[in-house]
C-alpha cells in the first residue's frame, strides 16, 4: 500500500454570502419572532420574559417553541403540546411579520457591493416557507431579493445543523465551502456556518444579542451602548464567529479580509 498526503487548498476569493433574515437583513433587533413567542405563551396563561423568548433564537421555530417550553420550571409539555403550540404560533407570526419587515440600514448597499465583486447572495432562516412567503414579498418591495432563500422546513433539520447553508450553496452552484461566508445575528447562525465549513460573521448591534430596536439603541447613553454591545459581541465570539460586526454595513471590509486570508492559504 502506498499512502499519499494530499491537501487541496482553495486560494480564490469568496463566491457567496449567505445571510440570515431577522436581525441581520430585516427587522432591526429581531423583534418579530421574540414578540410572537411572548404573545403565544401569554395566550396560554404562561408569562415569559423577552430573554426567555430570545434564548433559542435562530432555531427552526418549532424547535424554538420546544426549547422555551422545556425551560419553564414546574411544567411538562408532551410532543402533542409542542405541536399544538407551534400550530398556534404560525398564524400569529405571519400576522405580525409585515410590521417588522423594514430593511436594516446598509443591507441594500452591502448586497449590491458584494454582487459587484461577483458574489452570489443566499439566505437561510428559522422561519418556515409559509412565513417566508410573507417576508420575502415585503423585502422585495423594499429592494432586497436574494438569489436563493432556504427556509427551516426545506432542509432535513434547522440550525445548528448545516443543511440549510449547504443547500443554499448547492442551489447557488458555489463550492468549496470555504468560498462561502455565513452571516447572522444568533449563536445558532454561527453554528450553522461552522458546521457547514464556511466562514462566519456575527452581527451584534442590529440583532438578537442586543435585542433592541434602532430607536432604542439610539436612546442608550454612551456607556450603556458600549457595555451592551461588548456583551453581544462576546457571546457571538464565544460561539466561534470568525468576525463580529455591528451591522451588515461593515461586511464589505470583512469580505476583503477573508479574501486575503484565503489567498494566504487559510481555511475557516
Amino acid at each position: 500500500m502506498i499512502e499519499f498526503a494530499v491537501r487541496q487548498c482553495y486560494r480564490g476569493k469568496l463566491r457567496a454570502a449567505i445571510f440570515d433574515w431577522a436581525g441581520t437583513t430585516v427587522d432591526y433587533g429581531s423583534r418579530a419572532p421574540a414578540m410572537a413567542f411572548v404573545e403565544l405563551f401569554r395566550r396560554r396563561g404562561i408569562p415569559i420574559t423577552m430573554e426567555q423568548a430570545r434564548g433559542p433564537m435562530g432555531l427552526d421555530k418549532r424547535d424554538h417553541v420546544r426549547e422555551i417550553a422545556q425551560g419553564l420550571p414546574g411544567r411538562t409539555f408532551s410532543d402533542a403540546d409542542i405541536e399544538a403550540l407551534y400550530r398556534e404560533f404560525v398564524p400569529l407570526q405571519i400576522e405580525i411579520l409585515p410590521g417588522y419587515a423594514e430593511l436594516i440600514p446598509g443591507t441594500i448597499e452591502t448586497v449590491a457591493g458584494l454582487r459587484r465583486r461577483g458574489m452570489k447572495i443566499g439566505t437561510t432562516t428559522g422561519y418556515s416557507r409559509e412565513m417566508m412567503q410573507v417576508l420575502e414579498k415585503e423585502a422585495r418591495r423594499r429592494g432586497f431579493e436574494p438569489d436563493v432563500t432556504i427556509a427551516a422546513d426545506e432542509a432535513p433539520a434547522g440550525r445548528p445543523a448545516p443543511w440549510m447553508a449547504l443547500r443554499a450553496a448547492m442551489e447557488l452552484g458555489v463550492y468549496p465551502m470555504e468560498a462561502c461566508v455565513k452571516i447572522g445575528d444568533t449563536r445558532a447562525d454561527i453554528a450553522e456556518g461552522l458546521n457547514a465549513g464556511m466562514w462566519t460573521v456575527g452581527v451584534a448591534k442590529t440583532g438578537n444579542e442586543m435585542g433592541l430596536s434602532q430607536q432604542e439603541v439610539a436612546g442608550l447613553d454612551a456607556a450603556a451602548l458600549v457595555r451592551r454591545l461588548a456583551a453581544a459581541t462576546g457571546r457571538l465570539a464565544e460561539a466561534g464567529a470568525h468576525f463580529v460586526v455591528e451591522s451588515v454595513a461593515e461586511l464589505p471590509e470583512v469580505v476583503e479580509r477573508i479574501d486575503r486570508r484565503l489567498e494566504a492559504g487559510e481555511r475557516p
